[in-house]
């Protein structure tokens, strides 16, 4: 008779590991079948990807530096030219 509360204790034990390991699984198909969904609803939204984003962020600087040095040079001719105009006599009609 001491076999019976011994047992008892082992199949609720054995009861309750089975129940974790069942709610383990299904915890894991909920949070495979959320990730589904939100991939799906991202990709419906046309949203850009981390990478895209800096891609394309990395262009618009290298623009940027290159409109500055352009226009630094714009201006630099436009000085040479100024400077040129003043110095050439003028011519009497």
């Amino acid at each position: 008779m001491s076999q019976g509360p011994n047992r008892l204790f082992d199949d609720f034990a054995k009861l309750m590991t089975d129940a974790a390991g069942v709610a383990q699984g299904a915890r894991r198909e909920v949070e495979t079948a959320f990730r589904a969904q939100a991939e799906r609803f991202l990709s419906d939204m046309d949203l850009v990807s981390r990478e895209e984003h800096e891609a394309v962020k990395d262009m618009a600087v290298r623009a940027l530096d290159r409109i500055e040095e352009l226009e630094a040079r714009l201006a630099a001719l436009e000085a040479k030219s100024a400077s040129k105009a003043k110095a050439a006599p003028k011519t009497a009609e």
